[in-house]
């Protein structure tokens, strides 16, 4: 089994940038494009316990700004249990974290961040 517990230094950059759009879509009101910035840090960041429980804070804080109930609600369970499931490495490959999607579900991974992914 292997653990998981620093992302590294390439990766994080990349997900530090999908971090800092979301950031800038949300301060610009494009909660959509925000929304797709998070799912995308979420896919980068999921395998590294602190990215992974970051991100799912972010989309709770997010339901909330939004008053998503459903979201507000799916992302609790996730930011309890995510990040240890990080740390042991049993993820749901490619899951865009969202409570639109089922939690253990694997996705796949958009193109982009397959090259990131694979070259960091």
């Amino acid at each position: 089994m292997k653990f998981n517990t620093t992302i590294p230094k390439g990766l994080k950059t990349h997900y530090q940038e999908e971090l800092n759009f979301y950031k800038e879509k949300l301060v610009n009101g494009d909660l959509h494009e925000a929304w797709r910035h998070l799912e995308r840090a979420h896919i980068i960041g999921q395998p590294f316990p602190y990215q992974h429980s970051e991100v799912h804070w972010l989309m709770l804080k997010f339901g909330i700004k939004i008053k998503n109930t459903k979201e507000v609600l799916g992302q609790i369970p996730r930011l309890l249990v995510g990040g240890v499931k990080s740390f042991v490495g049993t993820i749901p490959v490619g899951n865009t974290g969202g409570a639109n999607v089922p939690p253990l579900k694997s996705m796949d991974i958009p193109d982009d961040l397959q090259i990131i992914i694979k070259n960091c």
